[in-house]
């Protein structure tokens, strides 16, 4: 099965550069230059994947505004911000919407298509019915390994998939604290401390929002981050 991955980038020879090396890995490559034409056809029918410029023409945030559109549309759908941009407020900003990762474009081309395949993997995963050995149960928490799902106190919590593997680390063994690096090797990303910390406090905030009682993710100044068992 072909997957659909959308493009929106306002500079026309970039954006060719990018659906021509995506094509040539199998993938159906839909371009946009622009905020309202990317999401009126994202109205229509989603993408398997979105790759996110920040500045759209006049509109300087645009990427920022879509992406918050399509994450309030999808909680799983794959964003991945490409941009020029490289400051730690624009990158905080991209993974507080809900982005799953934040490159810039000088990445190398092979090097974009292997995190895209990563994704899809994680989503062909997902799709499989989940067996008994695969659901970790942390007191009130619920983590299903096959379908990439959270409960707590059976509510579900809507996350991303970079969330989920951030979820999944610190889980796996209560009590021991994770690094950064740790957090960040599972979750599949290659970004900074400032940026893994980003994802940990909206991981936080929407426990938090189920539960304002939530204390389970304990920050260990100096070290990282660990689960406490309730």
């Amino acid at each position: 099965m072909s997957r659909t991955i959308a493009i929106v980038e306002d500079e026309p020879v970039i954006r060719q550069n990018y659906e021509d090396a995506l094509q040539r890995q199998g993938y159906e490559v839909q371009g946009y230059a622009s905020r309202p034409e990317a999401q009126h056809a994202f109205e229509l029918a989603l993408p398997d994947l979105a790759l996110l410029d920040i500045g759209l023409g006049d509109e300087i945030e645009g990427g920022f505004e879509l992406c918050r559109v399509l994450r309030a549309t999808s909680a799983t759908l794959p964003i991945i911000f490409l941009t020029a941009r490289d400051s730690d407020l624009d990158t905080i900003s991209g993974l507080r919407l809900g982005a799953d990762d934040y490159l810039t474009k000088d990445i190398s081309l092979p090097n974009l298509c292997a995190r895209i395949a990563a994704f899809f993997r994680r989503l062909d995963a997902a799709r499989q019915p989940a067996q008994p050995e695969s659901i970790i149960q942390r007191g009130p928490l619920r983590l299903d390994m096959d379908r990439f799902s959270v409960q707590w106190n059976d509510q579900m919590l809507e996350i991303s998939l970079t969330e989920f593997w951030i979820i999944h680390t610190l889980t796996r063994n209560p009590g021991h604290v994770k690094s950064r690096e740790q957090l960040m090797n599972n979750a599949h990303i290659v970004v900074d401390d400032a940026t893994i910390t980003s994802h940990v406090k909206r991981i936080r905030k929407k426990f938090l929002a189920l539960d304002p009682d939530f204390a389970a993710i304990d920050t260990v100044y100096g070290a990282g981050y660990r689960w406490l068992d309730s």
